[in-house]
């Protein structure tokens, strides 16, 4: 398939942006060479052996000008424990690093700066291709020596143009946060089609669930909408992280992007906060109830606090859903503080509700319903149709006592975000919101403004 005049315009504006250029690629080489020559002579000095391994979209030549970032990973022996691994990449990564931090995935590593570079300093276990693996990072390597003996000067530049696209509309990364495609992901569907334009006139059709296996390993199928075997691990799902949602809005802005091309795609946007003004207008507008809970947001990487939000969002929706305040829609944000945010058609429910027991016909459940009922303090029970039904006393009127009650933690909530409620939380309601505009004024924008 060949892009017409107008596609090919923009992607040749966009292809000269995203490129870097030769003071960005030497400054690039110099600090991974000074970086592995500090690696090596730490590693000189023990007793433990070990080798440096670029990997990444540096690695690849697939990174995009004004991008900082530098991987590299340090290889250990698999005769070493776990405990040895993650105590001397941490020494060595400090060593090499000295104000840099540990960050913590599935093991410890350094994160710091070199040179104006964000580094990370990764250790990982030796192992062969397509051997299993000791931790979850020890398979990137390979990553790196599959793509290298498959990539193409011209499909190099096609996959920078395949990420600009993807952080223009907002789903680039495979952090818990966003979700989306990774830069791995995004080099092999982009192999997968050989060009940036092939594979978004493909995406835009795609039919879900997809599937690919690049390298026809056909050993294990995969419960996801999107499916991209790691070459390199058939066990391995690529885009397992990838929501159905974030395939979605690929597949929407491709549509959009081929009806009417323009370089506008390719850049993210970022909406004004709200004021205060338009948040009252906004809220008038719309004449729901808005109530949301603030507390103080833990002190946890984002890859463990976002999947906690999202639990807990939805156990708190899936609460006053059953609570019959019917939410519209929900939402999280979180800064110095979070708040989870419900929209509700009513925030106020009658002083009763219906409660339908079984059909009278069923002896024994219907047996003790009745009794249960019989001689409390309810309207009933009597007959509708063939089963009994009582009207009693409801629990929580307001959502704002269903939320200040302990029934709070009888829901589904991450664990970190059960503590910072715990220690101390508020409750505040439709006109209240006006007071955390400062705090969450873009992420309000965002919420009132939906788009694909």
């Amino acid at each position: 398939m060949r892009a017409d005049e107008s596609v090919k315009g923009v992607l040749e504006d966009v292809r000269e942006q995203v490129t870097p250029d030769k003071a960005e690629r030497l400054a690039l080489s110099e600090a991974i060479d000074e970086l592995r020559q500090r690696i090596d002579l730490e590693l000189d000095t023990r007793e433990v052996s070990g080798e440096t391994v670029h990997v990444g979209s540096t690695a690849r030549d697939t990174w995009l000008s004004g991008d900082r970032d530098i991987d590299i990973f340090i290889r250990f022996p698999q005769t070493i424990d776990r405990e040895t691994l993650e105590q001397q990449g941490l020494e060595i990564g400090r060593a090499v690093l000295p104000e840099g931090h540990a960050e913590f995935a599935e093991h410890p590593y350094i994160k710091g700066e070199y040179n104006g570079f964000a580094v990370d300093l990764v250790p990982c276990y030796d192992i062969a291709a397509g051997e299993p693996p000791k931790s979850a990072v020890d398979r990137t390597p390979h990553h790196t020596e599959y793509l290298n003996s498959k990539i193409t000067p011209a499909q190099a530049s096609d996959i920078r143009v395949a990420k600009q696209f993807l952080k223009g509309i907002g789903i680039y990364g495979s952090d818990l946060r966003t979700a989306g495609f990774s830069g791995y992901l995004t080099e092999l569907l982009v192999l997968e089609y050989g060009q940036f334009y092939e594979f978004i006139s493909e995406a835009a059709r795609w039919s879900l669930p997809i599937s690919f296996d690049p390298a026809s390993h056909q050993t294990k199928s995969h419960d996801d909408p999107l499916v991209m075997v790691d070459p390199t691990d058939s066990s391995r799902n690529v885009a397992a992280v990838c929501t159905d949602e974030n395939v979605a809005r690929l597949q929407h802005y491709a549509r959009e992007f081929l009806e009417s091309p323009a370089v506008e795609f390719f850049t993210p946007t970022q909406l004004e906060p709200l004021t205060k003004a338009e948040l009252r207008d906004v809220l008038e507008r719309r004449k729901t109830d808005l109530v949301g809970v603030v507390f103080e947001t833990p002190a946890i990487v984002d890859d463990q606090l976002y999947p906690q939000l999202e639990k807990s969002e939805s156990g708190i929706k899936t609460e006053l859903e059953a609570r019959d305040f019917n939410c519209i829609r929900s939402t999280h944000a979180a800064t110095d503080r979070t708040l989870l945010l419900f929209e509700l058609q009513h925030a106020t429910l009658p002083a009763i509700q219906r409660h339908t027991g079984p059909p009278v016909d069923v002896s024994d459940h219907a047996e003790t319903f009745y009794r249960r009922y019989a001689e409390a303090d309810v309207y009933g029970p009597f007959l509708e149709g063939s089963r009994y039904v009582v009207e009693r006393d409801r629990e929580f009127r307001t959502a704002r006592e269903l939320l200040e009650s302990t029934a709070l933690f009888d829901v589904g909530l991450g664990s970190h975000i059960e503590s910072a409620l715990q220690d101390e939380y508020t409750v505040v309601e439709h006109e209240q919101l006006v007071s955390l505009i400062d705090e969450f004024g873009t992420e309000l924008a965002v919420y009132f403004n939906p788009a694909p």
